[in-house]
This record gives C-alpha cells, structure tokens and sequence, in this order.
C-alpha cells in the first residue's frame, strides 16, 4: 500500500520535498515551498485527496459487486481496495478532525 498522500501532507507542513507519484490528483505540478503562499494550493490539495477517496471507495464498491457476482479471479484484490478505502477515509476523518480543533482553538483564542 502506498502512503505518498501522507507523504504529501507532511511535506505541505515540513516544507520537505516529494516526488509526484499521482497518488493524489492535482497535487505533482505543486511546490512544497510555494504552497503556504500560493492562493488555493492548500485546497487544491484537499479537493484532489477527497476526490481520490471517492475513486477508491468506487473501486471497492465495484469489485465488492463482482466478488458477490463471483466475476472476481482474485479476492485480494477487493480486500486491498477496501483497506485503501477505509485507511484513506480515516486519514480525511482525521485531518478534519484536526482541522476543526484548530479552527475551535483559534476561535477560542479571539474571545
């Protein structure tokens, strides 16, 4: 299993450089020590890591379909999309999660 989309968080944090791998679409054309200052970056980021879910989570769907079908040769193949689903979605979970905590920490801040 890869995990170059938590490589890529890291580096948006660390300021440390990643080679592109795709994993998360939208993100290989981005520099690291660019995207705190360029507008949307961030975003774009975002918006390509929830999208990237959405595809795994489709992958899982169909193969879940085809192994009850019993059009699937190789079971493996369903159980590692459905754990890329899940970890992908507990890390989205997560970086919400933290997201929020910030957000109610910088509100709590301001009163």
């Amino acid at each position: 299993m890869t995990i170059s989309a938590l490589e890529a968080v890291s580096a948006l944090t660390s300021g440390a450089s990643v080679a592109p791998t795709g994993y998360v679409p939208g993100t290989d054309s981005i520099d690291p020590s660019r995207a705190a200052s360029s507008s949307g970056a961030f975003g774009n980021v975002l918006t390509g890591a929830v999208n990237n879910l959405q595809g795994l989570q489709n992958t899982s769907n169909e193969l879940a379909v085809k192994a009850v079908t019993g059009d699937l040769d190789d079971i493996h193949d369903y159980t590692i999309a459905a754990t890329e689903a899940k970890v992908t979605l507990e890390l989205t979970a997560a970086i919400r999660n933290k997201a929020v905590d910030a957000f109610t920490e910088i509100m709590r801040m301001q009163a």
